[in-house]
């Protein structure tokens, strides 16, 4: 789990390719002083195993289901990859819950400067669009950002000068891929609800009605399913 504040911009440093899959080699002194092998990270919002570091380099394997639902794939040596580490359990939940599972690849519309920040429009793939929520969040590359308002393909955020400075953000372009993951809070009501989503999991049975699950959410139906 993580939190959508990136620790450090590492340098994607080697890429050995197999038939299947990819074994990414990443500089980041920052995130290497305190790792261990089989750690996750994410790497621009993807959640990978640490499976070989040293001081500087630490090196995660992106299996072939990875590369199909992320990014990654495009990435060439020397591109900047927005890191963190996974979130202790004593620590600030800062930003939202990540869980660096990937839902769709999205891609930068605009980027227009408005006073010190950044307006970002993205277009997002269909079928992420009914979790998408004005004001919701949303990590785009690993970073945790607000929707500020949708778009008839997609959504936007504002961004203040730190999230550029902090992220790969400052590098991206019109026109480049980035990596989308929904709020799985709403995943989760939305599957309680009984709302039946594209792509997405089936709704929970009421065992009542052998039916969806279409009662209003209240607290009863959030202890009956183990979330209080």
């Amino acid at each position: 789990m993580f939190t959508g504040l990136i620790e450090d911009v590492g340098t994607l440093a080697q890429l050995q390719r197999t038939q299947k899959e990819v074994r990414l080699t990443i500089t980041s002194p920052v995130i290497c002083a305190d790792l261990a092998i089989g750690d996750s990270v994410s790497v621009n919002g993807a959640c990978l195993t640490v499976v070989q570091f040293n001081e500087r380099q630490f090196t995660v394997l992106a299996t072939a289901e990875t590369l199909r639902r992320t990014a990654l794939s495009q990435l060439t040596i020397s591109t900047r990859v927005n890191l963190e580490r996974a979130l202790r359990v004593n620590g600030r939940l800062g930003g939202h819950i990540v869980l660096g599972h990937v839902d769709g690849v999205g891609r930068i519309r605009s980027m227009t400067h408005e006073g010190e920040s950044v307006r970002l429009e993205v277009t997002a793939p269909n079928q992420l669009h009914p979790w998408l929520v004005p004001k919701g969040s949303i990590a785009v590359d690993g970073i945790s950002l607000t929707i500020a308002d949708l778009l008839p393909d997609g959504f936007w955020v504002a961004l203040i000068p730190h999230t550029l400075g902090a992220t790969t953000l400052q590098y991206r372009r019109p026109g480049d891929l980035v990596n989308l993951e929904t709020d799985i809070i709403g995943k989760y009501v939305a599957r309680l609800m009984g709302i039946s989503i594209p792509g997405g999991p089936d709704p929970i049975p009421d065992p009542q009605s052998r039916g969806p699950l279409t009662a209003d959410l209240s607290l009863d139906v959030l202890r009956k399913h183990g979330f209080a």
